[in-house]
């Protein structure tokens, strides 16, 4: 029991650790608002086969969040603090690499393999948010 007190007193001791629980966090909630555009846009405006056109709109509400979230706390003091337009372009990009991701999974998920919108969610959400993390870690917020 002892080991494990302290394997957990170092994890929490640990930065990387603390940017990937806050960005785990932050990431959730961005989640959350997307899911809650994506979903009904998919259930109630687009066909199974076009649910992919539902990823920008999704995208637009989860990537404004996100880079709050993100800048002001997942990467707090984390770098140079470094911020302004520049930035927030390369935020943009490793978000827009976060969605392409997420739209060729949806694409295949429900026009290829002809799943419900829902299905792609959960694998397209795990991948996008690895990479962003290591993106925005090691690019954006340096």
């Amino acid at each position: 029991m002892t080991t494990l007190l302290q394997h957990v007193d170092r994890w929490r001791s640990n930065p990387l650790f603390g940017q990937m629980l806050r960005f785990g966090i932050a990431g959730g909630l961005s989640t959350v608002l997307y899911s809650a555009v994506y979903l009904p846009l998919t259930l109630y405006v687009f066909e199974r086969q076009h649910a992919v056109y539902a990823v920008p709109f999704a995208f637009a509400v989860a990537v404004t969040a996100g880079f709050f979230l993100h800048s002001r706390w997942s990467f707090k003091g984390h770098g140079t603090g470094a911020r302004g337009a520049a930035q927030q372009v390369q935020f943009v990009l490793v978000q827009a690499s976060g969605m392409a991701l997420n739209a060729l999974i949806t694409w295949i998920g429900t026009a290829k393999l002809g799943y419900p919108g829902w299905v792609p969610l959960l694998p397209a959400i795990v991948l996008a948010t690895g990479m962003t993390f290591v993106l925005n870690r090691y690019l954006v917020f340096k």
